[in-house]
């Protein structure tokens, strides 16, 4: 039998990651940073302040996300949530649309001044 959560679990497992990136001194919001493969930052996306709405069903969605209008560029691979001290809290994978990773891009080619958009983010707490 493998592991299991209840909802309950799920969802308050949920706000606490995603709290997290609320946390922390410094700036006004924590952060979505793209990146590449090597840890490269590509674009950085201001997070809301709350970033996350509270978790339903072990899904919390994110408030609005600020563009990035003039992105370092780079071949996004990776994705990282940190929190307003800069600290990292989540990691999660990055590909075109329709690559299945967690972020899926409509290009993971960014140019250098390109604007970045991520219209909507969800995290969830395993089931």
């Amino acid at each position: 039998m493998s592991l299991t959560h209840t909802t309950a679990v799920r969802n308050g497992l949920a706000d606490y990651t995603v709290d997290q990136v609320d946390a922390g001194a410094g700036d006004a919001q924590g952060d979505l940073v793209i990146m590449t493969s090597g840890d490269v930052e590509v674009a950085t996306l201001t997070m809301s302040n709350p970033a996350f709405g509270a978790a339903s069903g072990g899904t919390a969605t994110a408030s609005a996300i600020t563009d990035d209008t003039s992105a370092t560029g780079g071949t996004a691979a990776k994705a990282k949530l940190q929190n307003r001290a800069n600290t990292e809290i989540v990691r999660c994978s990055v590909t075109a649309t329709g690559g299945g990773g967690d972020i899926e891009l409509s290009s993971v080619v960014i140019g250098a001044g390109d604007t970045v958009s991520v219209s909507s983010l969800t995290y969830s707490a395993p089931t």
